[in-house]
């Protein structure tokens, strides 16, 4: 659609036209305001306006490519409340932290978490617990939508997990690892997941308790990548089989 505005006689002839089109929009728009925007009535309307002004077929393109990207507005997303998070279904998945050292990152995680409604976060170790200025800077209050609890150590958590029928994967770089793209969940199998500390990973010993490892395939230089990221990548791996397809 772009293409045919730009490739039009006048587009090419004034490249300034396109302004011509937002403020005969913005005044259409003013003198519609007390009508709903966005609707079909208020396609229909604008059509009209178009001829009455002999405005070409292109602006009526470049119209309705503009009002397919409008960016939604915060309280037309329709969000949970916190209430309503905590009694929603959740996606069978656990996150682990082993001593992830940023309060930060454990903010970050917490926000991943809350979008795509897991289950759960345990915090082990070094791993900072809320309340914490720092974590609610990057969670922005999901730190109160998201369970957690923490374990002493994530060798601990492990053995809760596995005896509550949790699959447990470490997120790491070992031998003999599943790398990421061919792991399929199973969406009558409850799960549970190990990130680790942002210089030594996730530990050996927790490694060796684990059911198996879970690898991000990197084409890079870089050995690593910042935990929170990781996160979000593992975490939406799983959503799009248990969660997303609903």
């Amino acid at each position: 659609m772009i293409s045919d505005i730009e490739n039009s006689p006048r587009y090419r002839r004034e490249p300034l036209y396109s302004l011509d089109i937002v403020a005969n929009f913005l005044r259409f728009q003013q003198q519609e305001k007390h009508n709903a925007p966005w609707s079909k009535s208020f396609l229909l309307r604008l059509q009209r306006y178009n001829k009455k002004l002999k405005i070409s077929k292109y602006i009526s393109i470049f119209y309705i490519f503009a009002l397919e990207m409008r960016k939604v507005r915060t309280i037309e997303m329709q969000r949970l409340s916190v209430e309503e998070f905590r009694k929603s279904e959740k996606m069978p998945l656990i996150v682990v932290l082993d001593d992830v050292r940023s309060m930060y990152n454990v903010g970050s995680v917490f926000r991943t978490c809350d979008a795509f409604r897991v289950e759960a976060i345990y915090l082990c170790g070094i791993s900072c617990t809320p309340p914490a200025t720092e974590i609610h800077k990057t969670a922005l209050g999901a730190e109160d939508s998201v369970s957690w609890k923490y374990f002493p150590s994530a060798t601990d958590a492990v053995k809760e997990l596995q005896e509550k029928g949790y699959q447990v994967l470490s997120v790491e770089q070992v031998e003999h690892s599943k790398k990421l793209q061919t792991f399929i969940p199973q969406e009558k199998q409850r799960y549970a997941v190990i990130l680790g500390n942002e210089v030594k990973g996730v530990h050996q010993e927790v490694v060796d308790a684990s059911d198996g490892c879970l690898e991000i395939p990197q084409l890079g230089t870089k050995h690593s990548m910042n935990v929170s990221v990781t996160a979000g990548i593992i975490i939406y791996k799983f959503a799009e089989t248990l969660m997303l397809k609903q």
